[in-house]
């Protein structure tokens, strides 16, 4: 069969996404664009006004689903629930995640392990059960992993969330490369400082300004900006791309 084209305009209608880490931050703003372009968007939050936001962000064709992403039975409730309103999951976005920052030779074990939890294993999981009701739906899919400019270059006191995010490249390739017999594209965006509610107060001041002339753009990002790419990788226009990290850090990380 030859080449068909596809929808220039990116839209995704009728799509049905899945979003962690959905009532807030980066997550928000994806699941913004998502519902702009037209797809159905589940919006997954351990946060108590998940529903709320996904009320006001569109009542009709967003949900707000309780859920927690260190926890299997919390995650298969909220993916059952996704079925059962939409009838079929085409795309996840795992974007729920942690960061607690101490340097190497102090941090807890504590924070190593949570953010392990939270940033490593929980995307795998909801890699792993999304992936299966994308496998036995025979329709493909799109899966779409946060990882950061840490996973790339060295951070101080970014021990824990570096590792975290490394390995979720090196999970990204394997998905990709066992499950392209399905058709699931599976890759990742590796983004700088995003300037998030969390962003802007981690980032405050003369640390923010210090790290910001490290950057060859000279400025940190917005959720919208990558969410503009995480709509990209949803869309068919990325139809033969997978196992990929895409970076949007300003230049940082090409020095």
């Amino acid at each position: 069969m030859g080449f068909q084209g596809f929808d220039k305009n990116f839209n995704i209608t009728d799509k049905v996404a899945i979003v962690t880490g959905g009532a807030s931050g980066i997550g928000k703003a994806i699941s913004e664009l998502y519902l702009e372009k037209g797809a159905k968007v589940a919006l997954f939050d351990l946060k108590d006004n998940v529903n709320d936001v996904a009320k006001k962000l569109n009542s009709e064709n967003a949900i707000g689903v309780t859920c927690d992403v260190t926890n299997n039975e919390s995650m298969d409730r909220a993916i059952e629930k996704v079925k059962t309103h939409f009838g079929k999951i085409d795309i996840l976005v795992n974007c729920a995640g942690i960061a607690l920052l101490d340097d190497a030779e102090n941090i807890s074990d504590d924070y190593w392990q949570r953010t392990i939890d939270l940033n490593l294993t929980g995307s795998f999981k909801m890699c792993q059960k999304v992936g299966k009701v994308m496998i036995a739906q025979g329709n493909g899919g799109n899966i779409i992993n946060l990882a950061s400019q840490a996973a790339l270059i060295a951070l101080d006191n970014h021990v824990a969330y570096a590792a975290s995010k490394a390995g979720i490249l090196g999970i990204t390739k394997v998905l990709a490369y066992e499950w392209a017999q399905f058709d699931i594209k599976v890759n990742a965006i590796s983004p700088t400082v995003i300037l998030t509610e969390l962003g802007k107060k981690a980032w405050a001041g003369e640390k923010g300004e210090k790290a910001k002339k490290e950057i060859p753009l000279g400025r940190f990002g917005y959720p919208e900006e990558v969410a503009a790419i995480a709509l990209f990788l949803a869309s068919d226009a990325t139809n033969l791309m997978t196992g990929e990290n895409i970076v949007i850090d300003g230049g940082n990380t090409i020095k």
